[in-house]
């Protein structure tokens, strides 16, 4: 899809996706939440971190549930050119790691762009409505984490 051909609420939808997938990122750091403790590392969201803290605590909501009924596909290196497949849940995650899996495949679906070959890719309808769920499971994760002054920006 090029750039002129996508409207200008799906324009805005993104920018609110990546806005709000962004905050929560800097909350997750700013809580402590990263990938490695070590002084001097470099300060990365730590994604596993959170879900080991509250996965027990986590309930499947209506957007996490649909998200998983949604499937978004991850893209890999095949043998002769790119190909999308599921996202893997063979390891049977908690209900908050397979959300949490979707989440950050649709961020970087979109963000990485050039997602040609697979059925669906260049559909608006399901951009929104995938965009729309994420933004929803983000509000939704940063209250479960009370998290949301830093989310929100509210001090």
């Amino acid at each position: 899809m090029r750039l002129e051909d996508i409207a200008p609420d799906v324009r805005s939808l993104a920018f609110e996706f990546f806005y709000w997938f962004s905050r929560f990122e800097f909350a997750l750091k700013e809580n402590r939440f990263l990938k490695k403790q070590t002084l001097g590392s470099r300060a990365e969201p730590g994604w596993d971190q959170f879900v080991e803290k509250y996965e027990a605590a986590y309930n499947l909501s209506a957007a996490g549930s649909q998200l998983v009924v949604e499937a978004p596909q991850r893209q890999i290196v095949g043998q002769h050119r790119l190909e999308f497949i599921p996202v893997g849940f063979d390891d049977q995650p908690a209900e908050l790691e397979k959300v949490v899996r979707l989440l950050k495949t649709v961020r970087n679906n979109l963000f990485h762009g050039g997602k040609h070959g697979v059925e669906g890719w260049d559909d608006p309808g399901r951009t929104v409505l995938l965009m729309s769920l994420c933004i929803h499971i983000l509000d939704e994760l940063a209250e479960l984490a009370g998290i949301e002054a830093d989310y929100k920006r509210y001090y």
